[in-house]
């Protein structure tokens, strides 16, 4: 029975030594993205963004497993098509007859705008970088108009209460609500309810997609709101609900269902 004992003992500790070299292995090996069509095409003050695609060989499942906050960058852009496929995934056309979209809506009201602050360099394209400025989303056309010039990282940094990966990552999204798209069917309940579930749902699809596509993002609820709204230039009806920095992780994370599937069995007594 002894030996039994130090015999799993021993092999435990053989595969504990055999996952800590697997993840030196795996954090010190080059990313690699998944291929993205970056084909877009600008009109005035109009980006119209590469089409939607299947991009990512990655499971619902390990996207889940692989999710997590992440809140330091390298100095790596974002691409054209990486930003474009999150924004879709976030609030993007799913249905073109019903015009239904990536994220629920109550009562297909979809009170949510979804602004993007993109850095200096923080937005690779074809032969160069997106211009630094303050983006909208347009989800029917799969755009973004540009609604002013200029690196505002800084500012809206100061505006998140001086979180410095507001300031860092190389663009941020921005969740707006318009609540009277919703609350003028459903009363109160759904400003203090249903938008911000769709929010929710929003941004976790962020997260899901952006860790797909090997970036990470995090989801800050610490801010300024009126201070946010300035420095993004939204409309007086449009209240900021979320920011969320994404770019490159400095540090790759990785968990294996094996790795879940012995927490779990361990705690099964």
């Amino acid at each position: 029975m002894v030996i039994k004992v130090e015999k799993a003992a021993w092999l435990l500790s053989l595969l504990l030594v055999l996952s800590i070299i697997l993840y030196v292995i795996y954090i010190t090996l080059p990313v690699k993205r998944p291929l993205i069509n970056d084909t877009f095409f600008v009109s005035e003050n109009k980006v119209f963004l590469p089409l939607p695609q299947k991009v990512s060989n990655l499971t619902v499942e390990e996207a889940i497993l692989s999710r997590r906050s992440i809140r330091d960058y390298t100095d790596d852009p974002v691409s054209i098509g990486g930003l474009a496929m999150i924004l879709w995934s976030a609030y993007g056309i799913t249905d073109p007859e019903r015009g239904f979209r990536a994220s629920p809506s109550a009562g297909a009201t979809y009170p949510l705008e979804i602004y993007i602050v993109v850095g200096e360099k923080g937005v690779a394209i074809k032969d160069g970088f997106l211009e630094a400025g303050v983006y909208k989303y347009e989800p029917h056309s799969h755009s973004l108009l540009l609604v002013k010039k200029g690196d505002y990282r800084s500012e809206l940094m100061k505006s998140a209460l001086g979180q410095e990966w507001v300031g860092e990552a190389p663009l941020t999204i921005i969740i707006c609500a318009v609540f009277e798209r919703t609350t003028k069917i459903y009363g109160e309940r759904g400003q203090i309810r249903y938008v911000p579930m769709e929010a929710g749902h929003a941004g976790q699809n962020i997260y899901l997609m952006a860790t797909a596509l090997n970036y990470g993002a995090v989801v800050v609820g610490a801010f300024y709101d009126d201070s946010v709204a300035t420095v993004v230039g939204v409309k007086p009806e449009e209240k900021p609900l979320y920011i969320i920095p994404l770019g490159v992780p400095e540090r790759p994370y990785y968990k294996s269902f094996e790795d879940i599937g012995e927490y779990i069995t361990s705690r099964r007594g």
